[in-house]
């Protein structure tokens, strides 16, 4: 099959998947998921992202800093508590998450200690590319959904970091563990720098130009983007990721409304990457990397999805605000998405040249998890958050997606309150 028809049966794929989550009320990101499983490798093997060369992995990585952009253009964290609570499930989950997921796979999969621990650091990442559409189709209350997307924004370029610097050490190029935390606050630390130096000029320039101007607006900013991100990745390797979170952080705090077209424009076009990286990805994927885990594979991941229990559990001591249910929702979403499929196909490619043993393995553990987390949550998640009464009424949704409206509440004799929809002046 030509790159083209690769391209165009993905985006098709992507498109019917969308169709259909649209028409059946099932979460997109399951049945994108579906759709790359049965056009490639697993399936009826239309579709060998392998044909497309090394083209594709800095295609992958633009798409997904697009996605990650969106993402931070959009992350509000607003109160010292939403702000405490995110800081420290994070802290929390990238120390806990990091040894659990090694131990898990060195004792449950039979990984190796050096690629354990490599496995543990790209699990890390619950990305906005599965989080998003699942928080907003499920509409998720507010408060759950902000602290499940800033996780994934910030955890999901912390542990592509760490894991190429773990990898790293299990091939060699780095001689002592004690290289690892400089290098990954060296590479992270430059990537923000650099991220918010860059969102702060364009700001600067967008701020400049006529409202009416959005074609143009766009333009700059993706082109902006994605030389910041190419850039950062020649100088700093996978510090990309951070630099496009803090670039669209900055963006979205200093122009706020002023950028609510070009939000709608980068979130649709986000939402266009998501929908052709999935099946494009999931392609790839063959059932012969994963017949040879067998059961330890699966045990593995299903004592994953348990421990982030007691991770948040842990990571939620002292904090104000969540209730149990909170908690547990909290606890339960955790699919992993394109950037662990992206960072685990690469890794594989590099073991396999560098002549070491596993890679199959690695790939073929990360992508299970992918497959469980994002079948067994995305499908259950929904039903989870209405049971536990923690969806968004219709109402509530209409002012989150309309920031001009306004709620008032006039009181009705007997002591009754009736809510009223009402244009902002």
């Amino acid at each position: 099959m030509t790159s083209e028809l690769i391209w165009g049966f993905s985006f098709f794929a992507g498109a019917l998947a969308q169709l259909i989550a649209r028409l059946s009320g099932w979460p997109s990101v399951v049945l994108l998921l579906a759709s790359g499983l049965l056009i490639g490798d697993a399936g009826l093997d239309w579709v060998q992202p392998e044909r497309l060369g090394g083209g594709l992995e800095s295609l992958v990585g633009l798409l997904v800093s697009l996605v990650l952009f969106d993402g931070g253009l959009n992350l509000r964290l607003a109160g010292r508590d939403l702000q405490r609570t995110v800081l420290q499930l994070v802290l929390t989950r990238g120390l806990l998450g990091l040894v659990g997921g090694a131990l898990l796979a060195h004792e449950l999969a039979g990984l190796s200690w050096p690629l354990a621990w490599v496995f543990g650091a790209i699990a890390l990442g619950t990305g906005p590319t599965v989080i998003t559409p699942l928080v907003q189709q499920m509409r998720l209350v507010p408060r759950l959904s902000a602290v499940l997307e800033a996780e994934g924004l910030i955890l999901e370029p912390v542990g592509a970091v760490l894991a190429l610097l773990l990898l790293q050490l299990a091939l060699g190029d780095l001689s002592q563990w004690d290289q690892v935390l400089p290098l990954l606050l060296l590479r992270l630390g430059g990537g923000v720098l650099m991220g918010g130096c860059c969102g702060w000029l364009l700001v600067l320039v967008l701020q400049r130009l006529p409202s009416e101007a959005e074609g143009l607006r766009l333009q700059l900013s993706l082109g902006v983007l994605f030389l910041l991100v190419s850039g950062t990745q020649v100088l700093l390797p996978e510090a990309g990721l951070p630099a496009a979170v803090s670039a669209g952080i900055v963006v979205g705090l200093r122009l706020k409304d002023e950028a609510s077209n070009l939000d709608a424009l980068i979130a649709h076009l986000a939402q266009l990457a998501i929908t052709v990286l999935f099946p494009l990805l999931a392609a790839d994927l063959s059932w012969a990397e994963l017949s040879p885990l067998g059961w330890g594979g699966v045990s593995c991941v299903a004592a994953l999805m348990l421990y982030r229990w007691l991770v948040v559990q842990a990571g939620s001591v002292g904090l104000p605000g969540l209730s149990w249910g909170d908690k547990l929702m909290l606890s339960w979403v955790a699919p992993r998405g394109i950037v662990t499929a992206a960072v685990a196909s690469l890794f594989a490619l590099k073991l396999s040249a560098a002549g070491v043993s596993g890679g199959g393995a690695l790939k073929g553990l990360v992508f299970l998890t992918i497959l469980i987390t994002v079948a067994v949550q995305g499908l259950s998640a929904p039903l989870l958050a209405r049971r536990l009464g923690l969806v968004e009424s219709d109402l509530e949704a209409a002012l989150d997606a309309s920031p001009g409206l306004a709620t008032g509440l006039e009181q009705q004799p007997g002591g009754e309150q009736v809510g009223t929809l009402k244009a902002a002046e």
